[in-house]
């Protein structure tokens, strides 16, 4: 029962769009106090989470139809150039999905710019994967020490002040203009000049 308990608190978490603890400290939690199995926690975190967060990008995304024209327009904007510069956009939102920062603002801007969900949630549920490893394991060696750091990292300010700067740097995604910085970067090279007609 603890396993069904822990799969619906870790989705819970990841639907969360800010200020839910990171589910590696849930997972680490669970080890600790109900004696899990490290490999079942690693793997039911990992799908919890790769599931909640999928489908805070799907929400995201129903919610852009709310928007003003104007902001869509924005949005837009921002997801023609990702998708214009596609393999190093791809790449950097691999690399932060598979990093242990925090990711329900990837997943919301993914939403809201109508970016290819599937590669993203993939790659994240593969960084997941290893980096739950990696606290579940070190939770099972050092088992009677970790309880105190664990509560530290939940109200630490940085964790607090991380997740609020993020989730305003998504909030404001919509109201930049990007056509017209997109624009004014096409029409100067990276010199400084501009190009000719």
């Amino acid at each position: 029962m603890e396993y069904l308990y822990l799969f619906l608190i870790v989705l819970g978490v990841n639907l969360l769009p800010a200020f839910g603890p990171p589910t590696w400290t849930l997972l680490v939690f669970s080890r600790i106090q109900w004696h899990l199995n490290p490999v079942a926690i690693v793997l039911l975190g990992g799908v919890a989470a790769m599931l909640g967060r999928y489908l805070l990008a799907r929400g995201a995304r129903r919610f852009r139809g709310r928007l003003s024209p104007r902001l869509r327009e924005n949005l837009a904007a921002a997801s023609g150039a990702l998708l214009k510069k596609r393999s190093s956009a791809i790449a950097s939102l691999a690399l932060f999905a598979v990093s242990p920062l925090p990711s329900a603002q990837l997943f919301v801007a993914a939403g809201l710019l109508e970016l290819n969900l599937i590669p993203l949630t993939l790659a994240f549920f593969v960084g997941r994967l290893v980096s739950y490893s990696i606290y579940v394991g070190v939770a099972t060696v050092a088992e009677h020490q970790l309880g105190s750091v664990i509560g530290r990292l939940l109200g630490s300010p940085w964790s607090i002040t991380i997740q609020v700067v993020l989730l305003a740097l998504v909030a404001a995604l919509p109201f930049i203009n990007w056509k017209s910085i997109l624009d004014r970067r096409a029409s100067h090279p990276e010199d400084g000049a501009p190009t000719d007609p």
